[in-house]
């Protein structure tokens, strides 16, 4: 699967949600995760929790075994697969995302974003199987442009859509701002830059253009702005 091609095994994100069905991205990102170096079997620090329904105990589970210290490897993985994640586990599972644990690493495999809530979400760097980060075959030219350049790229890009097609408008800007943070990961690791503060920034926005109302064109103004220039 190309999504997980296009990661880089050597620096991993704290925590991945992955959209899409189980049966597809599972033995996908066990093969990405048996390149890295993980071994997926027999092996103390990688665990697979695969259920319906993910409940508060799963949540507290989790949250424990997580703070346990490692024992075969510098790694520890831990693979969620479920169909619906409950909503008091969800408030736990913020907690554990809130304050990451070095060299610990989450996988978590649902088939729709949509039912988890928004701020969980934000916590994550997110892959979609469902659409292709690769659409915006601009982005590269986008991280180099002046600011000037951006502001015009970004009323371009709002321009495409039909106002009424609002939801749309988000979708793709979601899309477009995990495009652009994979593209910046990849960039920052070549060139050996060490401060990728404004990533927070976009955790942010992802929240903020999940709740009705907000103001597209402003959140992504904002992205333009605070976007280092890579040339």
């Amino acid at each position: 699967m190309s999504v997980f091609k296009q990661l880089d095994k050597d620096n991993l994100h704290h925590a991945y949600l992955i959209e899409g069905a189980q049966e597809e991205v599972l033995p996908a990102l066990l093969e990405f995760l048996e390149d890295a170096g993980v071994a997926t079997r027999a092996n103390s620090d990688f665990m697979h929790i695969s259920v319906d329904a993910f409940k508060m105990e799963d949540a507290r589970n989790l949250k424990a075994y997580e703070k346990e210290k490692g024992f075969s490897t510098d790694k520890k993985i831990f693979v969620i697969s479920a169909n619906s994640i409950l909503l008091e586990a969800q408030n736990t599972l913020l907690k554990v995302f809130e304050e990451p644990i070095p060299n610990t690493h989450f996988f978590v495999i649902v088939p729709d974003t949509n039912a988890l809530l928004k701020t969980l979400v934000s916590r994550f760097y997110l892959i979609s199987t469902r659409q292709d980060l690769v659409e915006f075959k601009d982005i590269d030219k986008f991280t180099s442009m002046p600011l000037n350049a951006r502001i015009n790229f970004m009323k371009d890009f709002l321009a495409e859509e039909d106002i009424v097609q609002i939801d749309s408008i988000r979708a793709k800007s979601l899309r477009f701002l995990n495009a652009l943070e994979f593209t910046l990961h990849k960039k920052f690791i070549s060139k050996g830059i060490i401060d990728t503060s404004f990533f927070n920034h976009f955790f942010k926005v992802r929240e903020i253009l999940r709740m009705p109302g907000s103001s597209v064109k402003n959140l992504l103004e904002s992205v333009a702005l605070i976007t280092p220039v890579i040339q």
